[in-house]
């Protein structure tokens, strides 16, 4: 159950609950602000997690008349939604760690502190790793930003430890603040790495040149069964990829063969990146013969050699 995306939204939002209740009642009971904005930024996750076991749920559903391409995007959007949120509680966490400076304070128990961030160290590494396990798996963008910030949850679990066992041994009072401080704004790094993912899918920016180069990779492995190909367009919506591009076929190939071709070349994109969807416009080749760059039988009828291209250029090159 846990390794399906929703199943491991589930089983991050159980977490939440437990660490927001340890922590806050931690926090409040020994008066310790570095262990109160962690609370603070559990909290968020609490949200986070529900925001995207939302989005993970409706971007299940299939297509439909008022949605033909699906429902991807919304795992985007709760990836902003989450980037928010933290921005949220850094500023919170910034906020309350400086009225500390400023007001003074003492933590009661420091031990309690120590024992409760060590538990919630060991529940963050667990569902990082499993979240960003599934997240792998699955493509899930909204499970991806949660695990990111599950991640960014055990670096800030680890410096509220370490600095909690800093106040033992010293008996300073200005380190915890101060390290919730440093939490404060790891946090707000994390929220603007997750900010500029999901953002970027939004707004349609191409896949990677590595995940591209593997189209292109297989459409050179299959360059003797076609002409040429060009207007490669490429984008991301939630946890699918799109690919589009022209391709040049033999003017004599039948509909048949080029249908053939083209379901070829979209399993294969699919087998090296699951979870694309690509879709593929044929044309006709128009190129003279002594500029063919493929062996047809076309190349040898007059028509070839008396009809130049209509749309000569570099982009017409295989590339």
């Amino acid at each position: 159950m846990f390794k399906t995306a929703q199943g491991a939204a589930a089983l991050s939002l159980a977490a939440n609950v437990s660490l927001v209740a340890l922590k806050l009642g931690v926090g409040l009971a020994i008066g310790s602000i570095s262990v109160l904005s962690d609370a603070v930024d559990s909290g968020m996750d609490l949200v986070g997690a529900m925001v995207a076991l939302v989005a993970i749920r409706m971007a299940a559903k299939p297509a439909d008349r008022e949605h033909p391409y699906g429902h991807g995007k919304i795992e985007n959007v709760s990836g902003i939604i989450e980037s928010l949120l933290i921005f949220g509680a850094a500023g919170f966490i910034a906020f309350e760690a400086v009225r500390r400076l400023d007001s003074g304070g003492s933590i009661d128990n420091v031990y309690l502190g120590i024992i409760a961030m060590g538990i919630s160290l060991v529940i963050n590494v667990s569902m990082a790793l499993h979240l960003r396990r599934v997240a792998r798996e699955t493509g899930s963008i909204a499970l991806e930003a949660t695990a990111r910030h599950r991640t960014s949850d055990v670096v800030t679990s680890l410096g509220v430890l370490v600095g909690l066992v800093i106040v033992q041994a010293s008996g300073s009072k200005v380190l915890d603040p101060a390290v919730a401080l440093a939490v404060a704004a790891f946090v707000t790094w994390t929220g603007f790495r997750m900010f500029g993912r999901s953002f970027r899918d939004l707004m349609d920016m191409r896949l990677p040149e590595n995940e591209e180069d593997l189209v292109r990779d297989i459409l050179t492995r299959r360059q003797d069964q076609f002409v040429s190909y060009h207007s490669m367009r490429t984008r991301r919506s939630g946890r699918y990829r799109h690919v589009d591009f022209h391709l040049v076929v033999p003017r004599l190939a039948t509909v048949a063969e080029a249908h053939e071709l083209t379901d070829q070349i979209e399993a294969d994109v699919e087998a090296a990146m699951p979870g694309t969807i690509t879709t593929i416009h044929v044309e006709p080749c128009l190129v003279p013969a002594e500029q063919c760059q493929a062996s047809c039988t076309d190349a040898a009828t007059p028509y070839c050699r008396e009809h130049p291209h209509p749309l000569e250029g570099p982009e017409h090159a295989l590339r």
